[in-house]
């Protein structure tokens, strides 16, 4: 069964996308934990950082690139932002669809409370 990301990506789900090319799309997070949120997805369907597979490695790659490019064309990369990737439940992973979180557009506080 395909994951939102999925959908997303087959333009089956709406999404305010900021950034796509042949591997990457990169949309706003409907629930915002910054004022700037957005989710940095492969197109390729990779369930959690645990299955990235050595032949992924340009991929990945390609992620972290996408990821600078959206810092500076929202005008973040100079302050400061921050990349979160979770891991199946323990780390907090809901959707099944390797992703990376880009926050930013305030200075952020700690990542653990407790």
């Amino acid at each position: 069964m395909a994951t939102i990301f999925t959908k997303i990506i087959n333009r089956e789900i709406p999404a305010t996308i900021v950034y796509e090319n042949d591997k990457v799309l990169a949309f706003k997070d409907i629930n915002p934990a910054a004022p700037i949120h957005i989710l940095v997805v492969p197109k390729k369907e990779i369930p959690t950082i645990n299955d990235i597979k050595p032949e992924d490695k340009e991929l990945i790659g390609e992620m972290y690139l996408a990821i600078g490019e959206i810092a500076r064309e929202l005008g973040i990369d100079k302050e400061g932002y921050r990349v979160i990737t979770n891991c199946n439940e323990y780390g907090g992973q809901e959707v099944f669809h390797l992703h990376f979180h880009l926050l930013g557009g305030k200075r952020l506080g700690a990542l653990l409370t407790d």
